[in-house]
């Protein structure tokens, strides 16, 4: 009788533009934010059928036995975890398939391929390889939406990936977004704003607004009002 490959979704959840925060905050309370959010995963994980690996600096790795759970444990980290006034946003990737246990660590392309997703990922965003998609089936409070093909580093064919959102809407984060230190600002609560090139920006703090006014190239990021959803 021929066995069945036990077959595993690998989530890799952290805090995009934690470069820019450190510089921003300071190393030692970016490391307790890191902290902190590392926390945060690891008590929602255990509700979705999925258990926290390791942290990695400012990333989480997880591993889920369900595929759809494991999908909207990424849409929830994303959007409650990441979707707050002064916090970083949050991206998740996600890749599923056979893996290899070796003292509580996981090995295998699976792994691999899901690192590589969470990379392309940018502030606000949950992706999920075809696999992953196919394995979770039908999701009735997701919406999937195709992300096109990418090619990832190590990776002979490019990828087709999918984009999931809560049903209903169009990003999972919707705070502007401070340039400086790419915290998510709420505007009721924003220390203020500025406008460059056409585009307003908004800050958590009157040093990050200084910080813009000083050198505004060096941070502004595009053309499109508020920065909602950044890149990571």
């Amino acid at each position: 009788m021929e066995s069945r490959v036990a077959v595993h979704t690998f989530l890799f959840a952290d805090l995009a533009g934690f470069t820019a925060l450190t510089e921003a905050m300071g190393d030692e309370p970016a490391a307790d934010l890191a902290g902190e959010f590392c926390e945060r995963v690891r008590e929602l994980a255990s509700g979705y059928e999925a258990e926290a690996i390791k942290t990695i600096g400012d990333a989480v790795m997880l591993r889920g036995t369900e595929p759809s759970r494991a999908v909207r444990l990424g849409v929830r980290i994303v959007g409650e975890v990441g979707g707050r006034h002064y916090w970083p946003t949050v991206r998740v990737g996600m890749h599923t398939g056979p893996a290899t246990e070796r003292g509580g660590d996981w090995f295998g392309t699976t792994v691999n391929v899901a690192a590589r997703v969470s990379g392309l990922a940018g502030g606000g965003e949950v992706l999920l390889t075809a696999a992953t998609r196919e394995a979770a089936g039908d999701l009735d409070d997701v919406d999937v939406r195709d992300h096109g093909l990418h090619a990832l580093r190590n990776v002979a064919e490019p990828l087709r990936l999918y984009a999931a959102l809560r049903q209903g809407e169009h990003s999972l984060t919707g705070l502007p977004i401070d340039p400086v230190c790419r915290m998510a600002v709420d505007p009721a609560r924003a220390s203020g704003t500025l406008v460059y090139e056409g585009a307003e920006y908004t800050f958590c703090s009157l040093d990050c607004a200084g910080r813009f006014a000083a050198a505004p190239d060096r941070y502004a990021v595009g053309e499109s009002s508020n920065h909602r959803g950044p890149p990571g």
